[in-house]
């Protein structure tokens, strides 16, 4: 007879990693829990966007390391860099992805991982069926920490530097050349960052960046932070006061995303990068299923069904009554810690 597991949880980037710790701290055996991801190598945080500035300061990775019993990360030996790291800076990500590296060896050798990829998701007879790509395997309970691919816009456009690559500050040096004219759409973080990449590391002719919102900054209150999940920070916000707000480089135009504008411009570029945000992965899921959205407040999708991570953030209102979905590895922990109670009572 096939084993049934407890909790699946599909993904191993850092909400998988976070999921998997703290149902052990929450008593679950390890026996009972199966770990699915087809890498385990912490995700896109530990493959695509290793070389990124981070935008989270260094305290709250640790912080995020040390709130789960089951990571052991106090009897780490490593000597890793982000243990050295100033912890009121930011630091670029690869400084946190060896640690969650280091962990996620750790949790393997407790649960029962299997490296594959999860295709379909049905529900019968109160049990989830999880079509592996080279197996099938039960479980009462499902974790989709699946992650998100970034948004393309449905332009005519010339081609596409991946989003990867451009926040990369060596990797977009491969992507350019001297005599480009690179159009960048977005005013968010990744954008700041990728007019950055370029302006500092490469000698393109012309950038154009696109946007539909203002540029904002964090502001930083008694208990709580103003644009905590949209707003610029650190060296980013730095570098976007002194180089964005009337003092533009020579090289780059700023212009609001109107049909206009567009097809004025964009044909005069020769390549395109998005940087508009991200959606959430396909789900796992049969028709059925397809079209159920999660709570925000929970990551409920169904009984015995839930979500987090970047394709399933949490959403707060701030005292001045705006919505934000919370975006960052302290901030799914956190998300986590208030949720997981609701979740190991929510069964199918």
């Amino acid at each position: 007879m096939a084993t049934i597991y407890q909790w699946a949880v599909i993904g191993a980037g850092p909400a998988g990693i976070a999921s998997v710790g703290k149902l052990l701290d929450n008593g679950i055996q390890a026996k009972d829990i199966v770990w699915i991801d087809p890498n385990f190598t912490v995700g896109d945080f530990g493959t695509r966007w290793r070389n990124v500035p981070s935008n989270t300061k260094v305290e709250l990775f640790l912080k995020f390391l040390y709130a789960s019993d089951a990571f052991d990360f106090k009897n780490c030996q490593e000597d890793f860099a982000l243990k050295r790291a100033p912890v009121n800076k930011t630091c670029e990500l690869r400084l946190m992805a060896d640690p969650l590296q280091w962990v996620t060896h750790h949790l393997k050798e407790k649960v029962h991982a299997i490296q594959d990829i999860a295709e379909t998701l049905k529900l019968d007879k109160r049990t989830w069926q999880i079509k592996l790509r080279h197996a099938e395997i039960q479980a009462t309970n499902v974790i989709l920490a699946n992650g998100a691919e970034p948004k393309n816009l449905p332009l005519s456009a010339p081609p596409i530097i991946p989003l990867h690559i451009a926040l990369d500050s060596e990797n977009i040096k491969t992507a350019c050349r001297s005599e480009d004219t690179i159009a960048v759409f977005g005013s968010s973080h990744s954008a700041v960052l990728i007019l950055r990449n370029l302006i500092e590391n490469c000698s393109v002719k012309r950038i154009v960046n696109f946007y539909q919102d203002q540029l904002l900054y964090a502001v930083y209150l008694n208990d709580w932070i103003l644009f905590d999940d949209t707003g610029l920070k650190g060296p980013t916000a730095e570098w976007s006061r002194e180089n964005l707000h009337g003092n533009l480089p020579d090289n780059l135009i700023r212009l609001h995303s109107n049909e206009e504008n567009i097809e004025h411009y964009l044909p005069q570029c020769d390549k395109v990068i998005y940087a508009v945000g991200f959606n959430r992965r396909t789900l796992p899921v049969v028709d059925e299923l397809a079209h159920m959205k999660y709570i925000e407040q929970t990551g409920i999708i169904a009984p015995g069904l839930f979500g987090l991570g970047i394709a399933f953030p949490e959403a707060k209102y701030n005292p001045f009554g705006m919505v934000e979905y919370r975006v960052g590895l302290w901030k799914f922990m956190d998300y986590l810690n208030r949720i997981m109670p609701v979740w190991l009572n929510y069964a199918p």
